[in-house]
């Protein structure tokens, strides 16, 4: 059957000599693996960029339910994400983004809120022409009310300890060991109280933000046990030091 529906690219691998599995979330199937055929010829080879990471495309495709890979017939592009494409630093995000959400979207039933968070949030880093540097701590501040495991704002400064297997600030580190300092707990609160714009403006050095980075991925990898090793962390944390 032929179905039309808009899609957000997460991975691409390579298959056969020509061709490319793409792993795409949509709005109408949730998460689905694409076969585009003749991707990587001379003459298909230029529609390549349409299919990195965080792109946005409307696809038509030959759907069948009990097949784990479908074929794509055609596609267009839904909203250009070219300042993504083009820009070293957001392009270095946006992988590391992908290869998230590979991970943590698994073969599901689609979910409307989560497609629309996921394409308002890429339009808006798409047009962030500066100041997008704490987008991915934003971001997976975000996706995580959408995972079940949204974390409660502080109610005060003194707690002054981020207790990441309950999601919640407390004033003593607690037994089991899964919590995060004092100065990441207090970055984390800052990011769990703020608005988007309001994260542009949140200080960090680069150090600070990697520290918090893996902590968050740390809260992550607690509450989604079979989350797998994100390789790009090592190059974000390279290009963000």
């Amino acid at each position: 059957m032929v179905e039309k529906t808009s899609a957000i690219v997460l991975h691409q691998v390579k298959y056969s000599d020509s061709g490319i599995i793409v792993q795409v979330y949509s709005r109408k199937f949730g998460r689905v693996s694409i076969m585009v055929k003749g991707m990587r010829n001379r003459k298909s080879g230029k529609h390549n960029v349409h299919f990195q990471p965080l792109s946005i495309l409307d696809l038509v495709v030959y759907y069948k339910e009990s097949r784990g890979i479908q074929t794509l017939k055609e596609f267009s592009v839904s909203y250009s994400t070219d300042d993504i494409q083009g820009n070293l630093r957001k392009s270095c995000m946006a992988i590391f983004i992908g290869e998230v959400l590979t991970s943590v979207l698994k073969e599901e039933s689609p979910h409307e809120e989560l497609f629309e968070f996921l394409r308002d949030s890429i339009i808006y880093f798409n047009e962030c022409q500066e100041r997008f540097l704490n987008f991915h701590i934003a971001f997976l501040t975000g996706l995580s009310s959408y995972m079940g495991f949204e974390p409660g704002r502080r109610p005060g400064e003194e707690y002054s300890v981020f207790d990441m297997i309950n999601g919640s600030f407390v004033q003593i580190p607690p037994v089991h060991g899964n919590y995060a300092t004092q100065e990441v707990s207090g970055i984390l609160a800052s990011f769990f109280q703020s608005s988007w714009h309001e994260m542009e403006n949140i200080s960090l050095t680069g150090s600070q933000r990697n520290e918090v980075l893996e902590t968050f991925l740390r809260y992550y990898s607690l509450h989604l046990p079979g989350i797998k090793k994100i390789n790009s962390l090592e190059v974000l944390k390279e290009v963000f030091r």
